[in-house]
């Protein structure tokens, strides 16, 4: 994990919360900001494993890999793990790298709006674990499958300003 201190943790939090302030959604700016704080490491980016231990790209692996009762999660709280990680894949994809939606669809993955479809459902999914340890967190989930598409708008305008940020540097 990277800590929280961190200067690159600190540059997605400030970039997330002004891009995200003037959509209505700046309460999701921290969670967002640290969701790319986390994929600017591969291997959380792709933790999800298959059987041999090897990092599951695709989308459709994923939501197999959610699955308690006919996939490869042992639990219940294995599959809300999982569909987390799908919204925040699919989040993330969809907001950071839209044009790489067109290089899954040639390859038989999903397409772009499969893509928003899936990350809209598993968060609502992972929204529905709001039990015990689950209860706070779960409006949030509510929150960010509500306001996917203005989330996913967001981050393309944080990338946009990353851009920026990095000619400005050179």
């Amino acid at each position: 994990m990277i800590p929280e201190r961190h200067p690159l943790r600190q540059l997605f939090q400030e970039v997330v919360a002004e891009c995200y302030a003037s959509d209505g959604i700046a309460d999701l700016s921290g969670y967002v900001g640290n969701l790319l704080t986390e994929f600017s490491a591969t291997d959380k980016l792709y933790r999800i494993r298959n059987a041999q231990g090897k990092p599951v790209q695709g989308i459709h692996d994923m939501i197999a890999a959610a699955d308690p009762v006919f996939g490869a999660a042992a639990s219940f709280d294995e599959e809300r793990a999982v569909r987390r990680h799908i919204g925040d894949y699919a989040l993330f994809a969809t907001g950071m790298y839209p044009e790489s939606m067109q290089l899954w669809r040639h390859s038989g993955e999903s397409g772009f709006l499969e893509m928003v479809r899936t990350g809209k459902e598993s968060y609502y999914i992972v929204s529905q674990f709001d039990l015990f340890e689950y209860q706070q967190e779960a409006p949030l989930f509510a929150r960010l499958s509500e306001e996917f598409e203005h989330c996913m708008h967001g981050l393309t305008r944080v990338r946009e300003e990353l851009t920026r940020i990095g000619r400005l540097a050179m």
